[in-house]
C-alpha cells in the first residue's frame, strides 16, 4: 500500500482547490451532477466525479498515482454537513 503524503498547507489545498474548481471544473460537472463529488489533483487539474468520496478519489489515483487531491460536493460549499439546522426556512 503507498503512503501518500501532501505536499502543500491546508491554505495553499483549499486555494488551489476552490480556484481549479471555480474556473475549470465547475462549468463541465455542475449541470446534471448536483450533489455528487468531484475530487481534484489541485496540480495537474485533472478531476473525476463519483457518487462517493472514496469513488472519486480512487478514481483519480488510478488515472493520477501521485495526485493531490481536493474535494468538494457539486453545487455546495462542503463535502458534509454537520447539524441538522435547515437553512431554508427561518422560525
Amino acid at each position: 500500500m503507498t503512503v501518500r503524503q501532501p505536499r502543500y498547507s491546508k491554505e495553499e489545498f483549499a486555494r488551489r482547490g476552490n480556484e481549479i474548481y471555480e474556473s475549470l471544473v465547475c462549468p463541465q460537472v455542475e449541470s446534471g451532477n448536483q450533489g455528487k463529488i468531484v475530487a481534484i489533483d489541485i496540480e495537474s487539474s485533472a478531476f473525476e466525479v463519483g457518487d462517493t468520496t472514496i469513488q472519486a478519489v480512487d478514481q483519480l489515483y488510478d488515472r493520477f498515482p501521485d495526485a493531490q487531491p481536493w474535494v468538494i460536493r457539486i453545487g455546495h460549499r462542503a463535502v458534509y454537513r454537520f447539524g441538522s439546522r435547515s437553512l431554508s426556512k427561518k422560525r
